[in-house]
């Protein structure tokens, strides 16, 4: 039987500039379909807001997420599937960037939104797996794709088709986090300060850092150097450019506005 409720949470910092959309469904945060769809709704509608600069993806549970509502996926038509690795995985087509703040279990779906995020950050208790071959299935969302480019394509092949779990230090060692912070408390401090720091930076160069990170790293070296180029003559015309040079020759902290 499927499984009901769950919610995507969507809320503001104070000054309107941090998102914070927190999966909420129990204490092993199972997403259901229904949770699927709201993810991407709620990042449209971060995406349309102009004040957000920064959005943090986290859970209110005891872990992230141990993955999906199995019994719930079948239940669901088949031809409904062509969106499967759509929406929940909205983190990496939004143009503002994302950080996941991720404690215990990040499996399945989970861990596939959470490697569709740009920087993640971890506990030292926390596991990702891609546990879907113990199903007589593979991971749907993106989690091939996004593990092998992120691990290499040996270390992914084995953790996936083997349903191995990667441990925290692993994981830090490996790219797929970028900093380990000791507990739960920990954690929310240093994403809250690493979403405040991002949020100065200028949305425009930030938004085009992403987009040339993204498209270059799949293509040819010297493609991405070629949009790499382009997007940095781009940004030399804006005025938050002119903002952070003035502000560098002031010894003043700089005010982007995005233009």
């Amino acid at each position: 039987m499927a499984l009901t409720g769950g919610e995507v949470l969507l809320e503001r910092s104070q000054d309107g500039r941090v998102a914070y959309l927190t999966l909420s469904h129990g204490r092993y945060t199972v997403i259901t379909w229904e949770m699927r769809q709201l993810v991407a709704d709620r990042f449209a509608e971060i995406d349309r807001d102009g004040d957000v600069r920064v959005v943090v993806v986290r859970s209110d549970g005891e872990h992230f997420t141990s993955g999906g509502d199995i019994a719930g996926f079948m239940e669901v038509d088949p031809i409904d599937f062509t969106d499967l690795g759509h929406n929940v995985t909205a983190a990496a087509r939004s143009p503002k960037p994302v950080i996941a703040a991720v404690d215990g279990y990040c499996f399945g779906v989970g861990c596939e939104m959470a490697l569709s995020c740009d920087i993640r950050l971890a506990t030292p208790r926390t596991q990702f797996a891609l546990p879907e071959m113990n199903l007589g299935m593979i991971p749907g969302s993106g989690g091939t794709q996004r593990l092998a480019r992120l691990i290499g394509l040996s270390r992914a092949k084995f953790h996936i088709m083997t349903a191995t779990r990667i441990q925290a230090q692993q994981a830090l060692d490996w790219g797929i986090v970028a900093e380990l912070h000791d507990d739960r408390e920990a954690l929310d401090a240093a994403v809250e300060a690493l979403a405040s720091k991002m949020a100065n930076f200028s949305p425009a160069a930030q938004r085009t850092a992403k987009e040339v990170l993204d498209k270059g790293v799949d293509g040819p070296l010297y493609t991405g150097i070629d949009l790499e180029r382009k997007a940095y003559a781009m940004l030399r015309a804006t005025d938050d450019f002119a903002e952070g040079v003035a502000a560098f020759t002031e010894k003043r902290k700089p005010k982007f506005t995005g233009r």
